[in-house]
């Protein structure tokens, strides 16, 4: 491509960008001619803008890290409030089964006790009427030896009356004796 443009044009070109350097330098040295010397407001808005932005980017970064830290603490206390649950919910239906057995179990404890009861009253009256059975047989056995032994004597004669008195009062006094 530089073969085709002559050697000319070539070098005017680079005469001209070298004097525009050379110039824009000697501007730029002794104050910038062209540009005024009051800064536009809207830079030191647009500065201030800026700087707010890098700011809220700073805290929006530590935000995020913040949340996630947060959501990692969350999805903790989470696990340990399953955690929890889980323990509770185990405990409740042993609490609920132990309950319910106990509750059988005073029921069993009832109906024994009633049971002991009757069989204790039972036991009483069987007692009462074995020591009224005891006391008829005594009764009857010591009527048996007195029969025997002639100290009682049930025959009835209407001749011996007179003589029954005497001889049931001779017996009294024997018996007595």
């Amino acid at each position: 491509m530089f073969a085709e443009i002559p050697q000319n044009l070539i070098l005017i070109v680079a005469g001209a960008f070298l004097l525009g350097w050379i110039l824009s330098a000697i501007n730029a040295r002794m104050g910038g001619g062209i540009h005024s010397s009051k800064r536009d407001p809207r830079d030191g808005r647009i500065r201030s803008l800026e700087a707010d932005q890098r700011v809220a980017r700073t805290e929006l970064d530590s935000a995020r890290e913040k949340n996630e830290e947060l959501k990692t603490e969350l999805e903790e206390t989470q696990a340990g409030v399953e955690k929890r649950d889980n323990v509770i919910s185990h405990q409740q239906i042993k609490l609920d089964e132990t309950s319910r057995g106990l509750k059988d179990s005073i029921l069993k404890t009832r109906e024994l006790r009633a049971e002991l009861s009757d069989r204790a009253t039972e036991n009483v009256r069987s007692e009462v009427k074995l020591r009224e059975v005891e006391t008829e047989l005594s009764v009857a056995q010591a009527s048996t030896d007195m029969i025997a032994t002639g100290v009682l004597d049930y025959s009835v004669s209407d001749d011996n009356e007179d003589d029954s008195d005497d001889a049931d009062d001779s017996d009294v006094s024997k018996s007595g004796a």
